[in-house]
């Protein structure tokens, strides 16, 4: 039996998306199926969890539940850009790297800009300088703006971070979207409110990332900007995100957001992420490669600690664009998960050292 097996329950270290749905969630998810409800979203889970995340970030705005990521960044993406537009992001963004071309299909043609930024995150001065070159009539016309939250290598945008880069954007008449598939781990990491690194800040539409949260399926676009959200429920149909049975999408909702389930369960994925960037700093030879904000740590190990650490069931993902790889944590991740994989990893680099 290897030292994986031993854990009785496995969770791995690839992605938050191996861990399977919260308790909270799935007891909301048992009882609106228990009975029938008007399909499409008017029914009074969709409403309630519309309500919540109204009452979350303390402000009016529109709502749409999608089955997933990809889909909501791209439809968002859509939203702000014609055929012959851009939208800016950084060169790590999964609207640049991992939406398989959705956002650039769903806009018509419309390009994705990948701009650099050390520790994944882009500044003020980059993004005005590259949408000042783009507004010549050669190069696609810059109508939007992306930022991820928390980024793509696990670090954060400050609030007054998220407000510069908004102003920016507000003077180059740019929209901003946010992709906020761990916006909750960035929310219990800076211990805000969410309106501070939304709205208050410049943000005009939300992705809040439900699946990495402890949800089964399904995301929210959250419009700020209400106007912008007109005839989105049609890019919805139009694009297969309308559920018929939209209550067993936002019902779940309900129970991750009620009680501060959402954020508890980011709260444990952080915490996982500390203790194993803490652990992992007795192997000799590891490099963390970037800040450890959220729920990723990101490494470069030795030669051969993969492979062994591999061979005793232990999943992971090499990212080649950072030149290392990525250990995620998620909501269910658990102090023994995080000693154990540590342990593997300090005995292989313990025998390397013996003669």
């Amino acid at each position: 039996m290897n030292s994986n097996q031993s854990i009785g329950k496995p969770r791995h270290f690839g992605s938050d998306n191996q861990a399977g749905i919260c308790p909270e969630a799935w007891e909301a998810l048992e009882k609106a199926n228990r009975d029938h409800a008007v399909s499409y979203g008017d029914d009074s889970y969709t409403a309630e969890a519309s309500n919540l995340i109204r009452d979350i970030f303390e402000t009016d705005c529109e709502v749409f539940f999608t089955f997933n990521g990809t889909a909501s960044n791209a439809l968002c993406v859509a939203t702000f850009c014609q055929s012959y537009n851009a939208v800016l992001c950084h060169q790590l963004s999964h609207v640049a790297t991992d939406e398989c071309g959705a956002p650039e299909f769903f806009a018509g043609g419309s390009k994705v800009i990948g701009l650099e930024g050390r520790n994944g995150k882009l500044k003020p001065d980059i993004v005005a300088r590259s949408t000042a070159h783009h507004r010549q009539l050669h190069f696609p016309r810059t109508s939007a703006l992306s930022l991820t939250q928390a980024t793509e290598v696990g670090t954060i945008y400050q609030p007054n971070e998220v407000k510069e880069l908004c102003q920016v954007a507000r003077e180059m008449n740019l929209k901003v979207h946010m992709d906020g598939a761990r916006f909750a781990n960035a929310v219990v990491a800076l211990d805000c409110h969410p309106r501070e690194i939304t709205w208050e800040a410049g943000i005009d539409v939300l992705c809040l990332g439900g699946t990495k949260n402890g949800l089964a399926v399904g995301e929210a676009v959250v419009f700020f900007d209400t106007k912008a959200a007109a005839e989105f429920d049609y890019r919805c149909k139009q694009a297969g995100q309308l559920a018929s049975k939209m209550r067993l999408i936002s019902a779940p909702w309900v129970g991750l957001l009620q009680n501060d389930v959402w954020l508890n369960n980011a709260r444990q994925g952080n915490a996982r992420a500390r203790q194993l960037e803490e652990g992992l700093r007795a192997v000799a030879g590891l490099i963390i490669l970037f800040p450890v904000e959220a729920s990723s740590v990101f490494v470069r190990f030795p030669e051969g600690l993969d492979t062994a650490l591999r061979d005793k069931g232990w999943i992971f993902y090499d990212f080649p664009d950072v030149d290392g790889t990525r250990l995620m944590c998620g909501w269910d991740t658990t102090e023994d998960d995080v000693n154990q994989f540590v342990a593997d990893a300090i005995e292989w680099a313990g025998m390397k050292k013996s003669p």
